[in-house]
């Protein structure tokens, strides 16, 4: 099961990765009914410091590099920001291109999503997160990956 979230994350964490195009953040004025992922994983703060980590060692991978190094990095983790926190229940909302139209022309295959949930869990790692909060930013990430995976 571990495995399963960890391959559909993958391709929903590239994706928000990797969506450097015009989508822009927005805080709702009430937050969700359920936050408590969002709270496991340090609200705001949390999540800006855990994509500072996971940006970090993106671009120090030389699997994830070349997706990264010529990116608006700071677009990047913004919207990295903006997704987590929305998918973890935090008042944050995404506007944007959907994840199908990002990725498109990207030649992303399934072991680039690998690579960067392998990256995405090491940060995690050293941020302290625990394994199941881990598991639970996974699951919510992973349904994304059937519209960013485009190359066989």
């Amino acid at each position: 099961m571990n495995r399963i979230l960890s391959t559909l994350a993958r391709a929903l964490l590239l994706g928000a990765a990797l969506a450097a195009g015009g989508a822009h953040a927005q805080t709702a004025t009430t937050p969700p009914a359920d936050d408590a992922l969002y709270q496991q994983l340090g609200a705001q703060p949390g999540l800006v410091k855990l994509v500072d980590d996971f940006m970090v060692r993106l671009l120090a991978d030389p699997r994830m590099n070349p997706f990264f190094k010529d990116v608006d990095q700071a677009h990047v983790k913004a919207e990295l920001v903006t997704q987590f926190c929305e998918v973890s229940g935090g008042p944050c909302r995404r506007k944007g291109p959907d994840m199908k139209q990002a990725h498109a022309g990207m030649d992303i295959n399934k072991n680039n999503f690998n690579a960067l949930v392998e990256v995405l869990q090491q940060a995690m790692q050293a941020q302290g997160i625990a394994f199941t909060t881990q598991n639970k930013l996974l699951a919510k990430l992973a349904p994304m990956h059937r519209d960013i995976i485009n190359t066989p």
